[in-house]
């Protein structure tokens, strides 16, 4: 395998499969020198008033793959990349990927437990001791019991919004209590077991706040009630993804004409009311749009419990939406870079008269999910290589309906599961779905795919194989967690006999895929009366 200085020394000539003048690659095959198409490098902290960064670090997510920050830790992403490293050649040797099984998720425990670790601990750095702060995973990116059973256990809770996610939740053993109701379209039914079960609710509108009264009365309720609120403060680079536009359709819009008013008089007329809530945005959101949507709620807050002459707002649900870095294995920005930034901004949020709810999601899973496909073909089109292999859409739906936005990092392993070496050769990694658009990744600089090879798409621990489209039924991939022990092989390998896994998903069958499909109902239509052919 070539070092990282082997892959800087200047440009390769295209006889070497290297575009001149574009940057350089490297191992995982990513292409470093324009920024991502998502990042707009100008983005800074300009919104928000009287921050600057970090402790002389910019808080926004770097504008280039090979962008530092300083509390980035290289160490962990080295780790990272080798517990990946040991795991893909452990599910070759192991069975759990091979000719019979050409797609894969691999959950790294480790990792995620280090995520959740650290996401509490940025926010108990800044908050007074004795706060009441619960971080609720926001379960949509990654709908999984064993994966909600996991983060219960290092200390998290679990925000949903829909009844099926909440169903997942219980299953895993969340308690109502540590647990979040967000959705903007909550039916009465949806409602009244949130209210049987203590959990709490952010109300999404006028109209939701309306059945509420009617379900509670003047009695009150045993669950956390909260309203959801709009910030309008802007959006970000990623459109669908901007939850805080003039015209998101979540919560109240503040600065339309009255709405910040009727919050105000909502929580004055109803003592239940205890909670506000606002989320920014996620992916394509900079941290000082973030910061200035938690601020702008804030300030809400301390004119509510003024109005009122009593602290009427004792809680204040900042979602989540830290950006996720998916141009190498470093983790940035961090939860404290983000914490120290809304502590510096909004001081009076982290004094102690404030309870804490974060729904952070993405940024606790996606560096330590792996999706690894066989290459079942390698072929050339119109003098370019094409390695056809078993992920696509059905795996990566966002990545191939939106590649600008939702770019992945390819690494190249061999048949036996080993990191694939030799020269970059730009080429397309393809799925199996029939059409043109479902691409991995287009003209893309790694060491050359071939039959039987392994090609791995980096940074989908959410909203990736977790989230299975079920074009051309596309069966979804069985999902396994590791663990690492095992030493490093020879020959720029790891070995693989120190992981241990563990069945998240088992892979789904044609018989499953039939009974989902309607298969013991395949003569419902043809059985209505005047369906017959004459």
């Amino acid at each position: 395998m070539r070092s990282s200085d082997d892959m800087t020394r200047g440009h390769v000539d295209e006889g070497n499969g290297r575009r001149p003048g574009t940057g350089h690659t490297d191992r995982n095959g990513v292409h470093t020198g324009a920024p991502p198409a998502d990042r707009d490098p100008a983005d800074g902290v300009d919104g928000v008033d009287g921050v600057d960064g970090v402790d002389g670090v910019d808080p926004v997510v770097p504008a280039g793959p090979t962008a530092r920050t300083a509390s980035t830790t290289p160490t962990a992403a080295t780790d990272r990349a080798s517990r990946r490293d040991q795991a893909v050649r452990a599910a070759v040797e192991q069975g759990l990927l091979g000719p019979d099984h050409p797609v894969v998720g691999l959950l790294d425990v480790a990792g995620i437990r280090e995520s959740a670790a650290e996401l509490r601990a940025a926010f108990e750095a800044v908050t007074a001791p004795g706060t009441p702060v619960l971080h609720a995973f926001a379960v949509k990116a990654s709908p999984l019991v064993p994966v909600l059973r996991l983060l219960h256990e290092a200390g998290l809770g679990a925000e949903v919004a829909s009844p099926g996610e909440l169903a997942l939740a219980r299953t895993a053993g969340l308690p109502p209590d540590r647990t979040v109701l967000d959705s903007p379209a909550k039916t009465p039914a949806e409602l009244r077991e949130a209210l049987a079960l203590g959990i709490a609710v952010n109300v999404d509108n006028p109209q939701e706040l309306d059945r509420l009264d009617a379900m509670i009365g003047s009695s009150g309720s045993r669950s956390p009630l909260g309203i959801r609120v709009n910030p309008q403060v802007g959006g970000g680079s990623i459109e669908a993804l901007s939850t805080a536009t003039a015209t998101s359709k979540f919560g109240v819009a503040l600065r339309d004409e009255g709405a910040r008013e009727w919050v105000v008089r909502a929580f004055l007329d109803r003592p239940w009311l205890t909670r506000l809530h606002a989320h920014t945005g996620s992916q394509g959101i900079p941290l000082c749009l973030m910061t200035q949507g938690v601020v702008e709620t804030y300030t809400l807050a301390e004119e509510i419990n003024r109005r009122a002459g009593e602290r009427r707002v004792d809680t204040i649900d900042i979602g989540g939406g830290l950006p996720v870095n998916f141009a190498s294995d470093e983790t940035t920005p961090t939860y404290a870079q983000y914490a120290r930034l809304l502590r510096e901004a909004a001081p009076g949020l982290f004094d102690g008269r404030y309870g804490l709810v974060t729904e952070f999601g993405r940024s606790l899973l996606a560096k330590h999910g792996t999706v690894v496909a066989r290459v079942e073909y390698a072929k050339t089109a119109g003098g370019r290589p094409v390695a056809v292999t078993h992920a696509g859409v059905q795996v990566a739906t966002r990545t191939v309906y939106a590649p600008a936005s939702w770019p992945l990092r390819i690494t190249a392993y061999d048949a036996k599961g080993r990191p694939r070496t030799g020269p970059d050769v730009v080429q397309d990694v393809a799925g199996p779905a029939c059409f043109a658009g479902d691409l991995l990744a287009a003209g893309r600089a790694l060491p050359l795919l071939e039959q039987g090879d392994y090609a791995a798409a980096l940074d989908t621990g959410a909203y990736y194989f977790a989230h299975h489209y079920a074009y051309n039924s596309l069966a979804r991939p069985g999902v396994y967690g590791f663990i690492t022990g095992g030493g490093v092989g020879s020959g720029g390998g790891a070995a693989g006999g120190g992981v241990r896994f563990a069945t998240v998903r088992t892979p789904q069958t044609v018989e499953e895929i039939v009974a989902e499909s309607g298969g013991a109902q395949a003569t419902a239509l043809t059985d209505l009366p005047g369906t017959t052919t004459g």
